[in-house]
């Protein structure tokens, strides 16, 4: 026998013997598929050439095939078919495991962000849409406003003459930047009520504040806050309306430059540009009235309290006074005046008080007032309503 096959055959032997070793484990492994696979990556590190097959966790049992056919037998390759199946039953949820899918939501994100600032706008434009109709349609935009400065407060007047209750618990209030008129029939009060507000008559009973400031207890700071234009007027009528102007302005404070300026200023607001020069007592009844205004304003008063400013004035010196009104609370001024006008008032007050028999009986916004009716219908309904004028036929026949 030649001795290269005897050193053949006991290698032979071994090989079959591992083999078969290898057959019984794979036959084990082949239910569960994890013991084949952590036998070949045991296994593994023994060959050198298959240690850069490591790298990639996947590679592993491919490299493992080339081993398992050479030195076992057919059962062998089927328990290596067998866990490399598994591997990749094991290796497939790592590729699909990236978390892409989960980020789609994140697209619809801008479109929110988007959408926001459009409907802010298109909330924005109604609103202000709403202003702008409610404005010029007459509504109640101005009430939307934060509350007004509380200029005049007048609570709880009263004055009796004798047995006659001329202004009976009086409770008004007056608010910044507003004109604020006072209608009621003759001998209701008006004037009574005028003339203790601005500290011309002492009050039987109530407070009267202006800008805080009590009439009776601090007159001084309370008077120089008004301008007043009295019903019954009183003026220095041996002047000049120039010099009546100059004496209204030093008397309250001003300087010469200024008052000089101001009177200018006045005089042709008021038409009075060529009666400067003449003496009041030569004024007529609506010059008198024009300067009397004039030298209440000149100061620049916080509140103006006129009486009857526009008895005897002629339409286009009315016209004047009621722009330079108009600015003038538009300025933050306020004034409070009395008429007997319904239509003046209806025109141009913000808040009007009826007052009959020294009582108010109806006070608010010209609107809150007159309802669906007009000014004046509101009034006369107030008053008692219309007198008929019967038993006058005399008067249809004539003396001559």
């Amino acid at each position: 026998m030649d001795p290269e096959t005897d050193d053949r055959e006991p290698e032979t032997a071994e090989a079959a013997r591992s083999g078969a070793e290898g057959s019984e484990a794979g036959g084990e492994s082949t239910p569960t598929g994890a013991s084949a696979t952590e036998e070949a990556t045991e296994k593994a590190p023994e060959t050198p050439a298959e240690k850069p097959a490591e790298k990639p966790a996947e590679k592993a049992p491919a490299a493992r095939k080339p081993a398992a056919t050479k030195r076992t037998t057919p059962a062998t390759k089927s328990a290596a078919v067998a866990s490399s199946a598994a591997t990749k039953k094991a290796t497939a949820p790592r590729k699909t495991a990236a978390p892409r899918k989960p980020a789609a939501p994140r697209k619809p994100a801008p479109k929110p962000t988007a959408t926001k600032p459009t409907a802010a706008k298109s909330t924005t434009a109604k609103s202000t849409t709403a202003r702008s109709t409610a404005t010029k349609t007459g509504g109640e935009a101005p009430e939307k406003r934060a509350p007004r400065e509380t200029v005049l407060q007048i609570t709880g007047l009263s004055k009796h003459f004798d047995q006659t209750f001329a202004v009976d618990s009086v409770s008004l209030s007056v608010q910044a930047g507003t004109i604020f008129g006072i209608v009621g029939p003759n001998g209701a009060g008006k004037t009574t009520t005028l003339s203790m507000v601005t500290g011309l008559l002492r009050p039987d009973a109530g407070t009267v504040r202006v800008h805080g400031a009590d009439v009776w207890t601090d007159p001084e700071k309370a008077k120089r806050n008004m301008g007043v234009l009295p019903d019954r007027l009183r003026l220095f009528d041996r002047l000049t309306g120039g010099q009546l102007l100059y004496y209204s302005g030093i008397l309250r404070g001003l300087s010469a430059g200024t008052v000089t300026s101001r009177s200018a200023d006045l005089a042709v607001a008021f038409g009075l540009e060529d009666a400067l020069d003449r003496l009041v007592a030569d004024y007529s009844a609506g010059m008198t009235k024009k300067v009397a205004l004039a030298a209440a304003m000149i100061h620049s008063p916080r509140l103006l309290i006129l009486d009857e400013p526009f008895e005897s004035v002629d339409p286009v010196s009315a016209a004047n006074v009621i722009e330079i009104l108009q600015k003038y609370t538009a300025a933050g001024g306020t004034v409070v005046l009395s008429s007997h006008s319904m239509d003046l008032i209806q025109r141009i007050c913000d808040s009007v008080a009826i007052i009959i028999e020294g009582r108010v009986l109806a006070s608010g916004t010209v609107r809150q007032v007159r309802g669906t009716q007009s000014l004046e219908q509101r009034f006369v309904e107030l008053a008692g309503g219309r007198r008929s004028a019967e038993g006058m036929e005399w008067l249809h026949s004539f003396s001559d």
